[in-house]
C-alpha cells in the first residue's frame, strides 16, 4: 500500500512540474482552382464581376502577389505541389495520358505531402481531379497518401461537368443522373458535398484538405441558375460549337458547345467563389478558425478553349501569356493564405515562391524535416510576419509540350527560352520583371554575361526523367 501510495505521489509531482503541452497541429486546407488567371478575381484586378467570398478570404489574409504554379499545365503542376520539386526534376514533367483512363502514375516510392501528413498523423482527403496516376495505379491518390479522394482520376474526363462516373476511392461511381444526353448532376456540386462532409467529420482531428477543384477549365458549363445571373451581362456573347451527343467525344473529353460562354465563365468563376464561401463560413462555424490553415491558388494560367475568353475579361491582369507559356501569365497565380490570429488580416507579400515551396511550408508547419530530394523553401516565416525568410536563388520552369519551352527567374531577371527542342529555332528572351512585368522589351543582347549565367542554371536545374527527356521525343 506504501509503495502504491508513492507511485501515485510521484505521478502527481512529476504531472504537475511538467511544462511541456501538447502539440496542436492546424488544419489546412490547400484549394486549387483550374486555370483560373491572375486577373479572374476581383482582390486582383478584375472588374466585370466580383468574388466577394474569395476577396473576404483576402481581406481577413494575405495575398502574395508573387507566387507561381508549378508548371503551365495540370498534371506537372500538381507534380510539382506534391513533391515540393520543380519541372526539371519532379517525376510528372506533363500531360502524358494511358489507357483506359487517367495520367502517367507518380512512382510509388516518391513522397508526396500527402504522405508527409499522414506521418504526423493528419487525416487526409482529396476531392477534385487528380491527373497523377490511373485508377488503381500506383499514382492513385489512394495510393498515394490520401485516406480517401472523391472526384475525377482523369484529366481528360475531366473536361465535362455531367460526366457519366467519378471515383469514390477505388470504386467507380455511375452517375446516373447524367447517362446517355442527361444533364442531372453537376459534378463540382457533388464534389464539393463530400469535400465539406470531410471537414465535419474530421473536425475533431486535424485534417489535411485537398481541393483541385475543377473550374474554370473547360468545358464552359455552369448551373442554369448561376447562367440567370449573367445572361446578357457581356454582349456580343462568344459561341462555341463542340462536341455535343453524336460526336465521338461526347462526354469523353470533348468540349461541349456554349453559345454564352461569356455568361459560362462568369458563372462558372461564381460557382467556384460560393464553394470557397462555403468552406470559409463551415470551419468558422465549427470553431476551427484560429487553427486552420487555407490556401487558395490557381494551377497554371487561363485557358483558351472551349469557348474561353480570357482577352475580354483581362484574366491574365498586367501579364503577357496563357497557359502553356513560360511568361508571367501562364504560371503566375493568384494566391491567398488565411490564418486568424496567425496571418495578418489585409496583409500583402511579393515574396518571391512557388508550388515546391509549399511542401517545405506544411514541413516546418508540422515540425516534420524535409527531406533531400525538396527543391522548394519554406515561406512560413513570410506567412506570419517574421523577419529571416530564406529567399530563392532563383526559380526554374520546363515545359515538354510546343517544341519545348523553358523559363528561369533570378531577383528581378527572368530568361524564357521557347523551341527549344529545335536548336535552329531556339529563341532567347530576357526581361526585368520588376520595371516591365508584360514581358514587353527582350533586353537580351543588352545583357549576354547575365543570359550565359541563367543558360548554366537552366543545365545543372534539370535531370532526366524516365517519360520525357527534354529534347529528344519520350519514351
Amino acid at each position: 500500500m506504501r509503495n502504491s501510495l508513492f507511485l501515485i505521489s510521484m505521478t502527481f509531482i512529476i504531472s504537475s512540474c511538467s511544462t511541456e503541452k501538447p502539440e496542436q497541429l492546424p488544419n489546412i486546407i490547400y484549394f486549387i482552382a483550374d486555370d483560373l488567371g491572375y486577373g479572374d478575381l476581383s482582390c486582383f484586378g478584375q472588374e466585370k464581376f466580383s468574388t466577394p467570398n474569395i476577396d473576404r478570404l483576402a481581406a481577413e489574409g494575405m495575398m502574395l502577389t508573387q507566387h507561381y504554379s508549378g508548371s503551365t499545365v495540370c498534371a506537372p503542376s500538381r507534380s510539382a505541389l506534391l513533391t515540393g520539386q520543380h519541372t526539371g526534376r519532379t517525376p510528372i514533367r506533363g500531360n502524358k495520358g494511358v489507357k483506359p483512363e487517367g495520367q502517367w502514375p507518380i512512382p510509388d516510392e516518391t513522397q508526396t505531402l500527402a504522405e508527409l501528413m499522414k506521418q504526423k498523423g493528419y487525416v487526409t482527403g482529396g476531392f477534385g481531379k487528380w491527373g497523377l496516376g490511373g485508377p488503381g495505379t500506383e499514382g492513385d491518390p489512394v495510393y498515394q497518401g490520401f485516406d480517401m479522394y472523391f472526384g475525377y482520376n482523369c484529366q481528360s474526363l475531366a473536361h465535362n461537368y455531367y460526366p457519366y462516373h467519378l471515383w469514390n476511392g477505388l470504386e467507380k461511381v455511375i452517375l446516373t443522373g447524367n447517362e446517355e444526353n442527361k444533364q442531372g448532376v453537376y459534378a463540382p456540386e457533388l464534389i464539393h458535398e463530400k469535400a465539406l462532409e470531410f471537414v465535419k467529420e474530421n473536425k475533431d482531428s486535424p485534417f489535411f484538405l485537398f481541393y483541385p477543384n475543377v473550374i474554370p477549365h473547360a468545358e464552359m458549363f455552369a448551373p442554369e441558375e448561376y447562367m440567370k445571373m449573367y445572361r446578357n451581362k457581356y454582349l456580343p456573347e462568344k459561341s462555341y460549337e463542340g462536341a455535343d451527343e453524336g460526336h465521338p467525344r461526347y462526354k469523353n473529353g470533348g468540349y461541349g458547345s456554349q453559345p454564352e460562354s461569356h455568361a459560362a465563365f462568369a458563372a462558372m468563376i461564381s460557382v467556384l467563389d460560393d464553394q470557397v464561401g462555403d468552406l470559409l463560413d463551415l470551419v468558422k462555424e465549427l470553431g476551427l478558425a484560429e487553427n486552420t490553415l487555407i490556401i487558395f491558388t490557381s494551377d497554371n494560367g487561363p485557358h483558351l478553349e472551349g469557348g474561353a475568353d480570357p482577352d475580354y475579361f483581362n484574366s491574365n491582369g498586367p501579364f503577357r501569356g496563357y497557359k502553356r507559356d513560360l511568361y508571367e501569365g501562364g504560371i503566375r497565380v493568384p494566391t491567398i493564405a488565411w490564418w486568424p490570429g496567425k496571418i495578418a488580416a489585409g496583409s500583402e507579400s511579393d515574396h518571391l515562391s512557388a508550388f515546391w515551396d509549399v511542401y517545405p511550408t506544411f514541413a516546418e508547419i508540422t515540425s516534420q524535416p524535409v527531406i533531400p530530394q525538396v527543391d522548394g523553401i519554406s515561406f512560413l516565416p513570410t506567412l506570419l510576419g517574421d523577419s529571416g525568410q530564406e529567399e530563392h536563388d532563383y526559380l526554374y520552369w520546363e515545359f515538354h509540350e510546343k517544341m519545348g519551352r523553358q523559363a528561369i527567374r533570378k531577383g528581378d531577371w527572368k530568361l524564357v527560352l521557347y523551341n527549344v527542342f529545335n536548336e535552329t529555332q531556339t529563341t532567347t528572351e530576357l526581361y526585368n520583371i520588376s520595371s516591365d512585368p508584360g514581358e514587353e522589351e527582350n533586353v537580351a543582347e543588352n545583357h549576354p554575361e547575365l543570359v550565359e549565367e541563367l543558360l548554366v542554371s537552366i543545365k545543372e536545374s534539370r535531370t532526366e526523367s524516365e517519360v520525357f527527356v527534354f529534347g529528344s521525343k519520350s519514351k
